[in-house]
């Protein structure tokens, strides 16, 4: 039976040191750079920086030769301490969130401030307006115009028990004018002009294709994000609008058509219900939703990172903030437009 010897002998090899060896020697783990070797009973020399290594020699392998794995390895011989002494933000990192919503405040400002200085890509504005207008224009209505009949159903069902008919057109249009037609249209095109926004830039962003702008001499700022940003805040007042009368429409074919309430009392109802400031606050609350959509979407594409991937999830986060972002706005501009006791369905009952 073959037995297996072993043999503890310690070397260590300095950057220039040479080593006789009387037979053949394989050198396992080593991860130097520079060995050399010229043969049997000739001197093997390292050409490495100081490294304390201890090497076990094990005689009997397989193929007959000794075999030296490296176990330890010393790389500080001089135990020098470090030149720059750790601290505690050496190794801080912001969280993700907190410098992208701070890039938000940032890119907002560089807009407002290239806007007032007239540094506006106009016609890369024009085509930024036909995509978020008019290809916008037929997700939109239809989608008023469901949720229009929907709430006409649990309205008149609601209000017919309590003969209140005369009623349901103004509730509708304070509904629709108020809070459904801006919140349901930013909702829309915040998940189709937003997420494509954030796709985009994210895209450039990972290709460094905004970097080659500002090597061409173009701002990024003026050329990307403030053409989106006017574009939003232009086409959804308009949007809101259309999406406001479709909405009505709706109602009122779907009331005489099937609960038997003429088209002419819904809309007479909805006239004197209606004020001036109503239609108003829902053109400055879809502006304000516009602008925070193209925002916050360009803030979230232009701080992406991590290829594909990255492209992804801020595609899917731009989105999700952008929603919630109009949920807030919505709730603080309702809170500022409509207080106090309301007299609006007084000329209506």
């Amino acid at each position: 039976m073959q037995t297996t010897s072993q043999l503890h002998p310690t070397y260590y090899f300095s950057s220039r040191s040479s080593i006789r060896s009387n037979s053949s020697m394989k050198l396992g783990g080593w991860n130097s750079s520079q060995l050399g070797f010229t043969g049997r009973g000739q001197s093997l020399r390292f050409l490495t920086p100081i490294h304390k290594t201890r090497l076990f020699v094990i005689s009997d392998a397989d193929d007959g030769h000794a075999y030296a794995p490296v176990l330890e390895e010393d790389s500080n011989t001089n135990h020098v301490p470090s030149s720059e002494p750790e601290t505690f933000f050496s190794k801080w990192s912001p969280p993700k969130y907190l410098w992208r919503g701070l890039s938000v405040l940032v890119l907002a400002g560089q807009v407002i401030i290239q806007t007032l200085k007239g540094k506006v890509h106009w016609r890369n504005t024009l085509q930024q307006l036909e995509r978020v207008g008019p290809k916008s224009v037929g997700v939109c209505l239809l989608t008023s115009a469901f949720v229009g009949m929907v709430f006409t159903i649990q309205f008149v069902r609601e209000f017919t028990r309590l003969g209140l008919n005369r009623s349901v057109g103004g509730v509708l249009a304070l509904v629709f004018s108020r809070e459904l037609s801006p919140v349901v249209t930013s909702i829309v095109v915040a998940g189709r002009i937003g997420s494509a926004f954030a796709a985009e830039l994210g895209t450039m962003q990972v290709s460094e294709q905004t970097d080659t702008l500002r090597v061409l001499g173009s701002n990024p700022v003026d050329y990307l994000v403030t053409p989106r940003v006017i574009a939003s805040s232009l086409a959804l007042p308009f949007l809101t609008l259309m999406c406001f009368t479709v909405g009505m429409a709706s109602s009122a074919l779907l009331a005489d058509s099937v609960y038997g309430i003429s088209i002419n009392v819904i809309l007479d109802s909805a006239q004197r219900a209606l004020r001036s400031w109503d239609i108003i606050s829902a053109m400055i609350k879809s502006q304000v939703f516009g602008m925070i959509i193209s925002i916050v979407s360009c803030a979230w594409g232009v701080t992406t990172m991590g290829g594909a991937k990255g492209v992804g999830e801020s595609t899917t986060s731009a989105v999700v903030i952008s929603l919630v972002g109009i949920f807030m706005a919505d709730f603080a501009l309702s809170y500022c437009f409509f207080q106090g006791a309301g007299d609006s369905l007084k000329n209506c009952v």
